[in-house]
């Protein structure tokens, strides 16, 4: 087989796996949606710095979109322990195909997966009532600064699955990951009305990037800026190849 039939049959079994348990698909959607629900209007008059004409949950949808495909990406890693348990992953290993081909596939299942996730959400949001001002110039490459933050992430959850094997860990790495990153990032709150400190640390942190790019296409029809997708895409090839080798090491082990 050639890389591109590697990515592809991977890229179609993992797509197959998720609609086979549509339950779990369709509960991604209720964490989301009781963001918007019980947030967007327990803070409806949150009086937002600069942007007086909108309501919170025109601000608040953009980051929950965000925030979904962070908790979806956080968990990717989980289908490879399933796989490691059943022996599976470990026969693809030892096969000639390359574990970036493998990896490849897999992650931009996911990826596609989480993307079409958010613009769901955004969906609801407007459907609740949330207002958005865009242009295609500028939804296309906010999408793909999505994707790129949803590779980083997919590709640091893979790596953890694979080094402890473990879906306990994974459980952990969920709520001790997800919730300092979502609550020292802008997707709840505007980087202005943060306490001084917590502003600080959110510079730093990938997910406000991400969501500050999302929120400026949504809300203004501004364009990513193009250090944001510089650094996301770093992060995005380094988390990679991370779980490259840790998918080789896993090969060696077994």
């Amino acid at each position: 087989m050639t890389t591109l039939q590697v990515v592809s049959a991977l890229y179609s079994r993992t797509w197959l796996t998720t609609l086979r348990r549509p339950v779990v698909l369709l509960f991604s959607f209720v964490q989301p949606l009781m963001w918007m629900l019980f947030f967007g209007f327990l803070f409806e008059r949150y009086e937002l710095v600069d942007a007086a004409e909108r309501i919170y949950l025109d601000f608040l949808a953009p980051g929950v979109c965000a925030m979904t495909v962070m908790f979806g990406s956080s968990q990717s890693g989980i289908g490879w322990i399933r796989d490691l348990q059943t022996g599976f992953l470990q026969r693809m290993l030892r096969s000639p195909q390359s574990p970036r081909a493998l990896l490849a596939g897999k992650i931009l299942a996911d990826v596609t997966r989480l993307v079409l996730q958010a613009l769901v959400v955004l969906g609801l949001a407007l459907a609740l009532g949330a207002r958005i001002e865009t242009r295609a110039a500028a939804l296309l490459p906010a999408l793909g600064v999505l994707a790129l933050f949803a590779t980083g992430f997919s590709c640091l959850s893979c790596t953890i699955a694979l080094k402890t094997r473990a879906q306990e860990a994974m459980a952990v790495f969920v709520h001790v990951v997800n919730m300092p990153l979502l609550f020292t990032s802008t997707a709840l709150v505007p980087h202005r009305q943060m306490p001084d400190w917590l502003a600080t640390v959110s510079v730093w942190n990938p997910l406000t990037l991400t969501v500050d790019a999302w929120r400026g296409a949504l809300l203004g029809g501004e364009l990513p800026p193009l250090s944001t997708a510089a650094i996301l895409a770093g992060v995005a090839a380094f988390f990679f190849l991370v779980a490259c080798s840790a998918m080789r090491g896993c090969a060696k082990a077994d």
